[in-house]
C-alpha cells in the first residue's frame, strides 16, 4: 500500500493539458481523498512506477491518495470487486479484468467524457476494447496500460531455423514491418511438425486456464469459427468450427502429450527449460528466461500470429480502470485516470514492466522500450503490434459478453479441442458444445 497525505484545494487541471482535464475540475473542490485498488503486478518495480505517477498527480492537486495493490492469485482481485459491488462501498477506482466491466456495468460511472478526448489524443482503440469496455453505447471504463497484454508466439530463433528452415527474425525484423505473407497456419503446422520430429515440440496448452483459452480463441478466429454470434445465436455447428477443430487435432498431435493438463505456468516452464521451440505468451516467459536461463533468452523472439483462412488474429487480454458509481470523489477519480492515460505516463508504466504492459491506443505502440529490450535487442519490437498487421481478439467474442464470459471461463473451446483430439467424433463434440451453450442462454 502507498499513501500520501496532502491538504485540500480546488483542482487546477493536469499538467499534460488543462483543456482535457477541465470537464472534471470546473468550479469543483476535491473531497480531499481518493482510493484505488490496482492489480498487483508480477514484475518487480512495476507497481512503483504507478505509485510514483499517482503521487505526483496527488502532490499537484493536493489530494490524499490511498493505493492498494490487490493480487490476482486466488482471484483475490475479482473477489474484492464482487464484495465492493455488493456492498456499494470501497475504492473509488478499481482495476477491472477483461470481463468485469460488462458484469458490473450498472455500478460503473460513465466515462465518455474521458474516452472522447483520449481517443482524439492517443488514437483509436481496438474494437475488442470497445466490445469489453462499453455498455449501452457508453464507455464505462478506461483501458488500463497495466495488465493489458497480447499472448502471441514466442519462439526459439535457433531451433526454428535449424529444424524448420524458418528465419523468424527475417519474417518479423526488428524496427521494420513484418514480411509475413507466407506465415500462415499451414506454415506454422509444418514448423511444429519439424520441431517435434527434432525433439523440440511447440507447447500450446489446451487446458482450462487463460493462456490455453486465449490461444484457442485466436486460432478459432483465424478460421472464422464462432460459437455464438453477436446476436446470441448458437453457431457452433458450422464448417469453420469443424476446420478449426481438424487443424487443432493435427497441431496437438505434435505437441507434448500432457497439454490438456497445462496451466498458465506450464508453457513458460516448457520454453525456459529448453525443451520447447515455441509457445504463445506475453513477454513473461522471456523475462524469466533472461533471469534464469540467459542462454535461452538470447534465442527468443516475440512475433506475430500465423494467418488463417479468415485472417491473422492475436490473443488480446485488455485490463481496465473503472470508477464506481458510488465513488465519493468522481471528479478526482476522472482527473487521475486522465493523468494515467497520458502518453508520458503510459511510457513510464511500459518501461517499468519491461515492455509487458500494453496501452490500447493506436498511437502508443512505438515506445523505445519495445525496440531496445533484449537480449536479443529488438526481441519485443513486434509485441505491441506496431504495424497493425494482425487483428486483436478475445476468446468468446463476438457473443454478447454475458454469454462470452461463460464460453471463456468454462473453456468451451479448449474442451472441444481436447475431446476431438482424443478421438471423439466431430459431430459428438459439436453436439456437446451446443448443449453447453444452450445452458448458458438459460442462466
Amino acid at each position: 500500500m502507498a499513501t500520501s497525505g496532502l491538504s485540500r484545494r480546488a483542482f487546477q487541471g493536469l499538467a499534460a493539458g488543462a483543456a482535457l482535464a477541465a470537464p472534471f475540475v470546473r468550479g469543483a473542490h476535491a473531497a480531499g481523498k481518493l482510493s484505488m485498488g490496482f492489480w498487483d503486478h508480477w514484475v518487480p518495480g512495476a507497481n512503483q512506477a504507478t505509485t510514483d505517477l499517482v503521487n505526483a498527480w496527488a502532490a499537484k492537486e493536493k489530494v490524499d491518495v490511498q493505493i492498494d495493490y490487490i493480487t490476482s492469485q486466488g482471484n483475490k482481485n475479482r473477489l474484492t470487486i464482487a464484495a465492493e459491488a455488493q456492498a456499494k462501498a470501497g475504492h473509488d477506482i478499481m482495476a477491472l479484468p477483461s470481463w468485469e466491466p460488462a458484469d458490473k456495468a450498472k455500478l460503473l460511472e460513465p466515462l465518455d467524457e474521458l474516452m472522447g478526448p483520449l481517443i482524439e489524443q492517443n488514437g483509436a482503440v481496438d474494437p475488442t476494447v470497445a466490445y469489453l469496455g462499453k455498455a449501452d453505447g457508453h464507455w464505462i471504463c478506461v483501458p488500463a496500460t497495466v495488465g493489458s497484454q497480447i499472448k502471441g508466439p514466442c519462439s526459439r530463433i535457433d531451433l526454428l531455423k535449424q529444424h524448420a528452415s524458418v528465419d523468424i527474425q527475417a519474417i518479423y525484423p526488428a524496427g521494420s514491418p513484418p514480411k509475413a505473407e507466407g506465415w500462415t497456419m499451414d506454415a506454422y503446422l509444418k514448423a511444429a511438425q519439424a520441431c517435434h520430429k527434432a525433439g523440440f515440440p511447440f507447447g500450446i496448452g489446451i487446458g482450462g486456464t487463460a493462456d490455453s483459452v486465449d490461444s484457442a480463441g485466436a486460432i478459432f478466429s483465424s478460421f472464422g469459427a464462432v460459437l455464438v454470434d453477436g446476436g446470441g445465436n448458437i453457431t457452433v455447428k458450422s464448417d469453420p468450427v469443424r476446420q478449426a477443430l481438424d487443424y487443432y487435432k493435427q497441431l496437438t498431435a505434435v505437441m507434448p502429450p500432457d497439454i490438456a493438463a497445462w496451466d498458465d505456468a506450464s508453457n513458460n516452464k516448457w520454453l525456459v527449460s529448453g525443451k520447447g521451440a515455441s509457445i504463445m505468451n506475453p513477454p513473461s516467459a522471456w523475462a524469466v528466461a533472461k533471469r534464469d536461463a540467459p542462454q535461452i533468452a538470447e534465442q527468443l523472439w516475440t512475433h506475430g500470429m500465423p494467418a488463417g483462412p479468415k485472417g491473422r488474429y492475436a490473443p488480446f487480454v485488455p485490463y481496465f480502470w473503472g470508477v464506481w458509481s458510488f465513488s465519493r470523489n468522481k471528479s478526482a477519480a476522472k482527473s487521475l485516470l486522465m493523468h494515467l492515460s497520458q502518453a508520458s505516463s503510459v511510457e513510464k508504466m511500459v518501461a517499468a514492466s519491461g515492455g509487458y504492459d500494453l496501452p490500447s491506443f493506436a498511437k502508443l505502440t512505438t515506445f523505445k522500450t519495445w525496440a531496445e529490450e533484449g537480449p536479443p535487442k529488438g526481441t519485443l519490437y513486434h509485441y505491441p503490434n506496431p504495424h497493425n498487421h494482425q487483428v486483436l481478439s478475445m476468446a468468446g467474442a463476438p457473443a454478447p459478453p454475458k454469454i462470452a464470459v461463460q464460453i471463456y471461463t468454462q473453456a468451451i473451446m479448449t474442451k472441444m479441442v481436447a475431446r476431438h483430439a482424443q478421438g471423439e467424433a466431430m459431430e459428438k463434440t459439436l453436439n456437446w458444445a451446443a448443449s453447453e451453450l444452450e445452458g448458458f442462454m438459460r442462466t
